[in-house]
């Protein structure tokens, strides 16, 4: 019998994530480069750059018109006083298990609380089916 190709492909390892996704700074460029797939543009004034205030490194201004965005605002990071590397790191545990990971499992490799790992696998679950 042959070997499945798909069961055999090469998979994206917890020290290759470590690697890519292991600091804070690591997650807001890789959300930025999502967000942003062309370049900044502000929504305001259309100018391409920006800068990124010291005192809030997820707050992006505008270097023309001083408008402020959020780096996670309108998506499912909003209003969320979690690290992203604890986002980055839920994704990529539940989207490596082959038969599902349940919230319980989920708050023992994040170290968080219940309710925030069934937050955080429902609002990931969610955005994966759409």
């Amino acid at each position: 019998m042959a070997k499945s190709k798909v069961q055999f492909q090469k998979g994206y390892s917890l020290f290759d994530f470590f690697k890519d996704y292991g600091t804070e700074a690591q997650c807001e460029n890789a959300l930025f480069t999502w967000r942003f797939p062309n370049g900044f543009i502000c929504p305001e004034c259309a100018n391409k750059t920006c800068c990124r205030l010291k005192s809030r490194p997820r707050v992006l201004q505008c270097n023309h018109c001083r408008h402020q965005m959020s780096l996670t605002g309108n998506t499912i990071f909003a209003n969320t006083k979690l690290p992203l590397t604890k986002w980055f790191l839920a994704m990529h545990l539940l989207s490596q298990t082959k038969t599902g990971l349940s919230a319980m499992e989920l708050k023992r490799q994040l170290d968080v609380k219940y309710d925030t790992a069934w937050m955080l696998k429902h609002k990931l679950l969610q955005a994966m089916k759409e």
